[in-house]
């Protein structure tokens, strides 16, 4: 067949729910209508571990409106089966209401079920808990850690002895909440023994196959509804235990039941972003060449489950390094389980690599970015393989460039702007392109729409657009005249919406199937009598704005409307489907980026402001160039807030976190945010997925941090190893 035409692919499109959103017309989780629907409250508990030892809930049940109480005392036994279907970490998952014991301050030991909201906000504070508190543990600098996960190659103790540079460094990096705009909710409803469920989650799949194990249902018996999510970074990779409380509450009460999580259940109700302890030992010769790296990273998980997250690879593919050893510790604690947070494990590496290679450069005198040039890699040393591409080099070039770095001045502290210290650092970052599994419907009516169905998400970078413009060109459609829908487990499965995998999974998918509708147009033609394409060697055969012609005579051809009704059909449906990585690995495949950033630090007061920052990638096919850019924004918005303000604040003594509001959890807002540029290299990967994307919402986020935090190093000649980075640490 002839390649298709690019009309929507590459365009600087605006986004096709924009309008939606923008007038109140988009129905996030807790905005669905569902008649009859009573409200639930969850009781959060009140210590940091123990047991209950009592449950009063006669006022709560006397106040008007309240309908049940439900606690572990009347809660039925839930199934709780095994689920591999699902992002559930190792370990035994929280079971709700199925026992006595409480494992983390905040933990759900009943749920208030009213009339109205206010009723269950008031009857929760009805509910009396007594407790048979513990001592909780939550300092991870003085748990017992779990046994390592250890990687090596070549001997770095031996060559750490030997090297000419050496550097031993140790960093903290805190605990980061995902506070998506959205709160999570979830909005269920029984039909009989079929559970629906309005979820605000980024895997509808992985939600329905979490509540047909816990309540022991067929997987057709359960269907999740979720068309658009605010936000998620992901905190919404999983099925949290509060979904599953809506469920019992709504077969309890035998009525719909919405349950809304307040911003401070948020907190201790979903993930977050571990807090890490991380030594790294360096060493190099005279000009700067790495010859040994050994990596000890200690980070929280919870005593009930072990979280894990992609730390490690950054640390044995980033650079060129004959010996690495590692060693990644989970620490349990008595704290709810974490989970991915936007860049997972890379942004992390990547803050302790990047920062550790700026004080490499700086103890040698040698630019920052002639450094990391020193250390290009020629292969992926962890696995022997080629990169697909790696353009990590042009990254750094176009960065300097544009940024003016020429005007940085290698010694710190040495520009001033009044009581102002200016200084400018740089940073790279890589994050690793997954694809998996994934299928996608395609209908084209005889109108000329096409309709197109996916089981994807759309957090807010924009599936519903990028997917589109996928479709749109393969059928070769208008924009206007394709409908993309997502976001209901009845559609065709995909993998979850995270890990920048849906627009090489669910696009590679949905052009299959988009393909594979327009060659059934095309053959339908070719072979028609009466069509002007009738005997025409099939991949001569293109189709634009709905109308098939020949490649080389677009004035031989006809619409599909005139085919379809002449050949008395009344639609075209095909089954996309993608593979994901399949097969023995013959390429390494990561995306990449060169990050810069400018402070200024109030030299009395340590206060840093970013004034502006630039991110260039090699990201690999961009799809939709607007989106690209609204991502590059975000992921640098959220560094921003990692590098200088965001950070749980627990007391140890009973595992409360103490900051768990938007007054005292600090996020970027709009005077924190600087003049941000974006570039996105020119180019593509065709060996990674028929797309040639790499996957962007991941690593416009990775390596933002430690360009702050070298730039502040610049500014102030004061090296800070923890994460955020805050005034009195400058002081």
């Amino acid at each position: 067949m002839s390649p298709q035409p690019q009309a929507a692919v590459g365009a600087p499109l605006s986004r096709v729910d924009g309008r939606l959103k923008v007038t109140g017309q988009a129905r996030y989780a807790a905005e669905h209508d569902v008649d009859g629907t009573v409200h639930a409250v969850i009781v959060d508990a009140a210590i940091g571990r123990g047991r209950i030892t009592s449950i009063d809930t006669r006022e709560a049940l006397a106040h008007p409106g309240v309908l049940r109480v439900i606690h572990h005392e009347n809660a039925p036994k839930l199934p709780y089966r095994e689920n591999t279907a699902s992002n559930n970490p190792p370990g035994r998952r929280l079971r709700v209401f199925q026992d006595d014991e409480v494992l983390f301050h905040g933990q759900p030991v009943a749920v208030v079920i009213a009339t109205t909201l206010e009723a269950a906000q008031h009857g929760a504070g009805l509910v009396k808990v007594g407790y048979d508190a513990e001592q909780p543990s939550t300092d991870l600098h003085r748990a017992e850690p779990d046994k390592p996960t250890t990687y090596a190659r070549g001997d770095a103790e031996a060559a750490l002895r030997t090297a000419d540079v050496r550097l031993d460094l140790e960093y903290r990096l805190a605990r980061n909440h995902h506070n998506a705009m959205e709160p999570h909710a979830t909005v269920a409803r029984w039909d009989g023994n079929k559970l629906t469920v309005w979820d605000k989650t980024q895997w509808v799949v992985g939600t329905q196959t979490e509540l047909s194990a816990v309540f022991g249902l067929p997987l057709d018996s359960v269907r999740v509804i979720s068309p658009f999510v605010g936000g998620a970074f992901g905190s919404g990779l999983r099925c949290w235990p509060h979904t599953v409380v809506a469920a019992l509450a709504a077969r309890e009460a035998k009525r719909p039941v919405k349950l809304v999580l307040s911003r401070r259940q948020q907190y201790f109700g979903t993930g977050y972003r571990p807090s890490y302890e991380y030594r790294l030992r360096l060493g190099s010769d005279r000009r700067g060449r790495l010859r040994a790296m050994a990596h000890e990273m200690d980070a929280e998980t919870s005593s009930y489950e072990t979280f894990t997250e992609t730390v490690m690879p950054a640390g044995q593919m980033l650079y060129s390094t004959p010996n690495v050893s590692q060693a990644y510790r989970t620490v349990p604690l008595d704290v709810n389980t974490p989970l991915w947070m936007r860049g997972p494990g890379f942004a992390t590496a990547s803050f302790v690599i990047e920062s550790a290679l700026d004080e490499l450069a700086a103890k040698l005198g040698i630019d920052p970015i002639e450094l990391r040039r020193r250390n290009e890699p020629s292969e992926d040393e962890s696995s022997g393989l080629p990169f697909s591409t790696r353009r990590l080099r042009e990254c750094c070039t176009v960065g300097a460039r544009e940024f003016g770095w020429h005007r940085r001045s290698a010694r710190p502290r040495s520009r001033r702007e009044g009581n102002w210290l200016i200084g400018m650092g740089m940073a790279v970052g890589v994050y690793e392109t997954q694809r998996n599994q994934a299928q996608a419907r395609v209908r084209l009516d005889a109108d000329g729409t096409a309709l197109v169905q996916a089981a994807a998400s759309d957090m807010g970078p924009g599936t519903y657009t990028s997917q589109t413009q996928v479709a749109a060109d393969a059928l070769g459609l208008t924009m206007r005249t394709v409908t993309f829908r997502l976001g209901d487990s009845l559609f065709p499965p995909t993998p979850p919406h995270g890990g920048s995998q849906t627009m090489a999974s669910v696009g590679s998918a949905v052009l299959d199937g988009c393909n594979r509708v327009r060659r059934q147009a095309i053959t339908l033609a070719v072979e028609d009598r009466e069509s002007p394409l009738y005997g025409v060697d099939a991949a001569d055969i293109v189709v634009r704005g709905g109308r098939l012609h020949t490649k080389d005579s677009p004035a031989r051809g006809e619409t599909y409307r005139r085919l379809l009704a002449r050949n008395n059909r009344t639609h075209l449906e095909a089954l996309g489907s993608y593979a994901g990585a399949a097969g023995p690995r013959r390429h390494s495949f990561y995306a990449y980026n060169a990050t810069f950033a400018e402070v200024a630090v109030d030299a009395d007061l340590g206060l840093v402001r970013v004034r502006r920052m630039l991110g260039v990638y090699d990201a690999g096919r961009i799809i939709s160039p607007k989106l690209a850019e609204s991502q590059a924004i975000g992921g640098i918005v959220g560094g921003i807030g990692t590098a200088l303000l965001e950070h749980t604040v627990t007391d140890h003594r009973d595992g409360r976190i103490v900051n768990a509001n938007l007054a005292d959890y600090l996020v970027p807002v709009n005077a924190d945010v600087p003049e941000v540029k974006a570039i996105y290299l020119d180019g593509e990967d065709r060996e990674a997925d028929p797309l040639g994307v790499k996957g962007l919402g991941e690593v416009v986020h990775v390596g933002v941090a430690p360009a702050i935090a070298n730039a502040v190093f610049n500014a102030t000649g004061r090296r800070i190893r923890q994460l955020p980075i805050t005034a009195e640490a400058l002081l």
